[in-house]
């Protein structure tokens, strides 16, 4: 990118050329799965390993010239901008995030039509779709309703009470999630989200989604490597290890 400056490192250099390439794969599989909503509000936010310094990419909608345009800006936690418009990328909103959890990759905020669906009815989004579930021993995404808290400072007194929460509901708009391992994989649990809210909405012609069957958290969590295969999980989420070999 022949607009980074010279005080980006050639590793940062790459990682930003890296995640443009990621961000404009994540855009297009998620308008190509209707997986965002027909505005296209969706972005990501990622961190260039070992440097205190955010990787902002943008999505520039249905009515840019060019659908897979990638909008890009590179901007320091203190505020430095060494890539773009930051004020036009948003840069600084998820910092303290960043600052605070540096266990923390990437976050995006995203607007999905039935994610968007339980932010409009300022309802908290319960993890009753499996593949959601299978990573996590967390069960659901709080909802984010008074705005005069800032929603980062909201963000962070949820991970205070959880460190594994790994999102929210917008409340009247869209979600904003995070996460551990890169922005691939960050768009692929948007993708599992909006699918599990889209089949839990449509579940309400038919009675409403159940709670999870007897068995199942203990079966995905030993799948996913969670709980050690020999644990066992009650219904209400509780765990119980083996007692060590004496």
């Amino acid at each position: 990118m022949s607009d980074i400056k010279t005080s980006l490192s050639p590793e940062a250099t790459a990682f930003v050329e890296q995640a443009k390439k990621d961000a404009a794969k994540a855009f297009r599989v998620l308008r190509e799965t209707r997986t965002i909503s027909a505005s296209g509000t969706v972005g990501f936010t990622q961190r260039i390993p070992g440097e205190e310094i955010l990787v902002n990419l943008g999505y520039a909608g249905p009515w840019g010239d060019d659908l897979d345009e990638v909008r890009v800006s590179v901007v320091g936690f203190d505020g430095t901008v060494y890539v773009g418009n930051a004020r036009a990328a948003g840069a600084g909103r998820y910092t303290a995030l960043f600052r605070k959890h540096p266990d923390v990759t990437t976050i995006s905020h995203v607007h999905t039509p039935y994610l968007g669906a339980f932010a409009q009815a300022h309802s908290t989004h319960p993890f009753l779709y499996v593949p959601v579930q299978r990573h996590r021993f967390v069960r659901e995404l709080p909802v984010y309703i008074d705005r005069r808290q800032a929603e980062v400072d909201f963000i962070l007194d949820q991970l205070k009470r959880d460190a594994e929460i790994p999102g929210i509901i917008e409340a009247n708009g869209g979600a904003t999630v995070w996460g551990k391992k890169g922005l691939l994989a960050l768009a692929d649990f948007i993708l599992l989200l909006e699918e599990g809210a889209q089949f839990q909405i449509l579940a309400g012609a038919l009675g409403g989604s159940r709670q999870l069957g007897p068995g199942v958290l203990q079966q995905q969590w030993r799948m996913s490597g969670l709980i050690p295969a020999d644990a066992v999980v009650e219904q209400d989420g509780r765990i119980h290890y083996a007692e060590a070999a004496e």
